[in-house]
Parts: structure tokens; sequence; C-alpha cells
């Protein structure tokens, strides 16, 4: 009887907490198929929306289909590192950056709608993928997983940095957009160096960019 009892004990420590997979199937839910909400206003919705030629607002839709998606894998990326977080200020840094993150999905596909643009049809996928990858740079420790944010922050950060010299300029609504995602990118990779990320190797960070590179590949046209 002691040594049932203290099986079930053992074994109950490596099942996962039902409340938090509810959460995680929750957010997945939310995150592709219901409106996301921003309590911030939307970067540049005072500004005029005119004078865009019809490829214009084809790349302009196009850019913004990436930056949603990427908005998307960001999402499940966090959540997949809270899962296993194990310090109390680690997964608080990855709330507030899910709660921008999660204001940038809204600003993103509200001017994919404006745009005359549809989101990815491959979003299910970057979901699941980028969550098993947060997952397992949480499970590698905290200081790593918040070395992989700040690497991921960064990479981001270039990434919109290049979306803002391809957006045409015209398009003074998605330049915004885009301008605001990438100066809250920024402050995540900041945060997360503040809070005692490891550095990343080489070999790591070029496989991030060959997955980035993917990611974005794909959703330029899907």
């Amino acid at each position: 009887m002691n040594d049932g009892s203290h099986w079930l004990r053992t074994r109950r420590i490596w099942l996962p907490d039902p409340d938090r997979l509810i959460d995680v199937l929750d957010n997945g839910i939310r995150t592709l198929f219901a409106p996301a909400f921003s309590p911030r206003p939307f970067p540049g919705e005072r500004l005029p929306d005119g004078g865009l030629s019809d490829p214009q607002r084809c790349l302009s839709a196009r850019l913004m289909r990436v930056n949603h998606s990427g908005e998307v894998s960001a999402q499940a990326l966090y959540q997949g590192q809270m899962a296993v977080a194990r310090a109390e200020h680690v997964k608080e840094l990855l709330k507030r950056a899910a709660r921008e993150e999660t204001e940038h999905l809204a600003w993103t596909a509200r001017r994919l709608d404006e745009l005359g643009g549809g989101k990815s049809l491959l979003n299910p996928v970057w979901y699941v993928a980028s969550f098993a990858v947060g997952a397992t740079a949480g499970l590698l420790g905290d200081r790593w997983s918040l070395g992989f944010l700040a690497e991921t922050e960064r990479q981001v950060e270039s990434h919109l940095a290049g979306h803002l010299e391809r957006l045409p300029t015209e398009d003074r609504r998605s330049r915004a957009i885009v301008e605001q995602m990438r100066n809250d990118e920024a402050g995540h990779a900041i945060s997360a160096r503040r809070e005692g990320a490891a550095e990343l190797g080489a070999p790591v960070r070029f496989a991030m960019r060959l997955a980035s590179k993917l990611m974005t590949s794909s959703s330029l046209w899907v």
C-alpha cells in the first residue's frame, strides 16, 4: 500500500497540469480562430488610407500577412516557454510580452482586412511548431529560454526593419503598425537580457534564421 502510494505521488510529478493544458488549448483556439483585442490604440488609425495602386496594395497585404503569421508564432512560442518556465519573474516577463504580441496580432489582422488580404492558411502549422520550439527552449532552463527570446526578438526586429524598406511609402497605416511593433520587439529583447538571458551559439542562431525564412517565405504567398 505504501509502495503504491509512493509510486502514485512520484508519477504525479510528471503529469501535465490540467489547468495549464486547458489554458494552452484555449490560447491556441483564440489565436487561430477568434479576433484579437488591443487595449492600445491601433497605430496609424487616424492616418489617411488611400493613394495605393493595386500592385502596392497587394504587396502591403502580403507583407502584413507575413507579420500576422509571425504574431501567431510568437503567441505559441511564449505559451510553450511559459508552460515549462521555472522562475515566477520569467513567467511574468513572458506574460507581458505575450500581451503585447496579442496587440500586434490584432493590429496586423485588422490591417490585413483593410488591405483586402487573407490570413495565411499555414497558421495552424506555425502555431504547433512554434509551441514545440518554445517548450523545448524552456526545458533547457530559464536562462536559455530567455536567450532564445532575446535572439528571436532581435531577428524579428531586423525582419520588421526590412519590411519598412519594402512597404510602399504611401502606405502610412501599415508603416505605423510595423514601426510600433519593431519598437516593442526591441523592448522585449532588452528585458530578456536584463533578466539574465544566455548568449546563444552561432549554429543555433543560424538555425533560427533558417526556420524564420521558411515561415516568412511561405506566408508571403499562402
